[in-house]
């Protein structure tokens, strides 16, 4: 019968959705099991710290082993495991100063194996180098509060969304989609998934913001519903903006997630654009999630 992989349990990892923790117990996972992962996902001190320490490691385990023979390295210096660990390292990054080198035939041995394992483990730490450089992360920055407005005549739901790099987006698209727990009538309780229709859904030129829209009329899942009971059934706003970087030529993608008690109602956004003294238009981010109740445009109008 095959033995399994050991297994351990996973430490309890608190997901946030729509500002509430949720907290994971339980989950088990084998010794190696989706490194690829882990490695893209650590910070960069911590891949390098660990990458480090696995080529200390490494090295150090060869010079344990070809001190068995104390006479098979010509040269060595300084004598004793110290030797061994320099010689190692020299090895294993086919540096080849000349001083140093084999003179046994298990020396050789030892040595051929280093190489073989050590251009291994060279390809694996580039390549996950390679993949976490070249790994798209979308600069998307997105307002702190979503609204809600009347815009000719209908309530709306607008979100903000701007493109922190200032370069063009192609082919940007965008998903709004409200989860909220929801109880059926004989009493079966699920988290539900709605989605959202927008008022345009594309954008051809997402260079600077994109106010994301969708109006509350009959047919959305907001319709008639309170403020008080949305946030009775902990509801949460999930925006997705998917597009190509046209810099990178790559797909990226971002998204951002809001808590029902985040949404401003009857609020307005400040307006970005400004003109300075010389006619040139400005685009103030340090507005950007700035919002004024309706009632107050006539006083605070910008």
């Amino acid at each position: 019968m095959a033995r399994k992989s050991p297994l351990i349990r996973r430490k309890p990892r608190i997901v946030q959705i729509g500002g509430r923790p949720f907290v994971s117990e339980g989950l088990p996972e084998r010794m190696w099991d989706d490194f690829y992962h882990r490695a893209l996902t650590v910070s960069w001190p911590v891949f390098f710290g660990l990458a480090t320490s696995v080529f200390l490691t490494f090295n150090a385990i060869f010079a344990m082993i070809y001190q068995v023979d104390p006479h098979g390295i010509a040269n060595q210096f300084p004598k004793g495991l110290a030797g061994a660990f320099f010689f190692s390292v020299e090895t294993l990054a086919t540096v080849g100063y000349g001083d140093m080198h084999p003179q046994s035939i298990y020396t050789h041995v030892v040595a051929t194996s280093e190489i073989i394992l050590g251009m291994g483990n060279i390809a694996v730490v580039t390549g996950l180098i390679f993949a976490r450089f070249s790994r798209p992360q979308a600069k998307i920055l997105f307002g702190k509060h979503p609204i809600v407005r009347t815009i000719e005549g209908k309530q709306t739901l607008m979100l903000r969304a701007a493109n922190m790099r200032l370069n063009l987006i192609a082919q940007a698209s965008a998903q709004l989609h409200l989860l909220r727990r929801y109880q059926s009538p004989e009493g079966f309780q699920l988290r539900r998934i709605e989605d959202l229709k927008l008022v345009r859904d594309h954008h051809p030129i997402f260079v600077l913001s994109w106010n994301v829209m969708h109006v509350i009329d009959e047919d959305s899942p907001l319709y008639g519903i309170s403020h008080e009971s949305l946030e009775d059934s902990e509801a949460t706003l999930l925006l997705t903006i998917e597009g190509i970087d046209e810099t990178t030529s790559q797909s990226m993608m971002a998204r951002h997630q809001w808590s029902i008690k985040e949404v401003r109602w009857n609020h307005r956004y400040l307006d970005l654009v400004r003109r300075d003294e010389n006619g040139l238009n400005v685009i103030d981010y340090t507005i950007f999630d700035d919002v004024l109740p309706i009632d107050e445009e006539s006083q605070d109008a910008v």
